[in-house]
């Protein structure tokens, strides 16, 4: 089980598709991150301890400061 993400939900009330340009990098990596089906990160997922965040919003976050040279 993953802890419970939704990349359009926000705690202050801004609109994303405003703020962020259309061309910027990471709405190109969500896009292609979100083409991945869900169950190919099946093999990581795991049923004890605390709930881990999800594959693909650790995925988003590696490539983008990958772009970003983090």
């Amino acid at each position: 089980m993953y802890k419970n993400y939704n990349m359009t939900q926000l705690t202050l009330p801004m609109e994303t598709s405003v703020l962020i340009p259309t061309n910027d990098i990471s709405r190109h990596i969500n896009d292609i991150v979100e083409t991945i089906p869900d169950n190919e990160f099946d093999e990581f997922r795991h049923h004890r301890g605390a709930t881990s965040y999800h594959p693909k919003m650790m995925l988003k976050v590696i490539l983008y400061a990958y772009t970003q040279s983090v």
